[in-house]
């Protein structure tokens, strides 16, 4: 059974900042896919209704099956594996979109290798994680974060690659500035750093614990803010150290 974690981002309010910049990547990808496209990432599948009614076929993929993914559309098969490898055979799909996984794999080399073979000639990989200089602590959850020079290089295989960031206006700005504020007060007890060196099984759970208070509190403190969040007040263009998540398109 999956463990119900802070990383499964849901539709819960005190996930807004985080949902509402993940819905924005699918609604991006889906001004761009079309033909059979692969998802390597279901979670709970909020981006299912998003992406499919823009292919022809729609795969989604997961090591495990949200109680969320039930009944699905006609044209969209959920797939359960642990990647890599990938269980498809090569030249399978036009598009491949993965938001959010990637830091969790730790063999990502693979992973990206995997993501070309089953990609048919001149499609794409649509691929966002982290931005790790704007991230506020280690997340144990993922087993490294990339700079936008480092993801670069794990695509460099692909005939090209255009590199973009999820970027976020003044309303975002302020949340994450409160965010940062928090998060600095709850890791001023950790004086011997030792988030920086335990072992990341150890710090998953109290990182889970202390992520979902930290949510909690800062939307009883910023209600209207933490709620007023939406799509549009994120937007994807040039990549920078600010950006919130790296947002690549590579083409075979």
């Amino acid at each position: 059974m999956a463990l119900k974690t802070a990383e499964r981002v849901s539709q819960d309010v005190t996930d807004n900042f985080v949902y509402r910049r993940s819905r924005l990547a699918y609604m991006a990808a889906a001004e761009l896919v079309g033909g059979e496209v692969l998802e390597i990432g279901t979670g709970t599948g909020y981006g299912i209704e998003i992406i499919a009614p823009h292919t022809t076929r729609f795969t989604t993929l997961d090591k495990h099956r949200s109680p969320k993914v039930n009944k699905l559309p006609r044209g969209v098969e959920f797939r359960e594996a642990k990647v890599p490898p990938l269980p498809f055979d090569d030249q399978t799909f036009d598009y491949v979109v993965s938001f959010q996984v990637i830091e969790h794999i730790k063999r990502d080399k693979e992973f990206v290798r995997e993501v070309y073979r089953v990609l048919k000639r001149g499609g794409r990989f649509i691929v966002t994680t982290p931005n790790r200089p704007m991230s506020l602590t280690r997340n144990p959850w993922h087993v490294r974060e990339y700079t936008s020079d480092e993801l670069k290089a794990l695509l460099s295989d692909f005939a090209s690659v255009e590199a973009r960031g999820v970027h976020g206006n003044d309303k975002v700005m302020a949340y994450y500035e409160r965010n940062r504020e928090s998060v600095r007060r709850i890791m001023r007890f950790d004086i011997l750093k030792m988030q920086w060196w335990l072992p990341r099984w150890l710090l998953q759970l109290p990182y889970d614990i202390l992520n979902r208070i930290n949510r909690r509190g800062l939307h009883s403190r910023n209600r209207e803010l933490t709620e007023g969040i939406r799509e549009d007040d994120y937007d994807i263009r040039e990549v920078g150290d600010s950006c919130f998540d790296l947002f690549y398109i590579a083409q075979k």
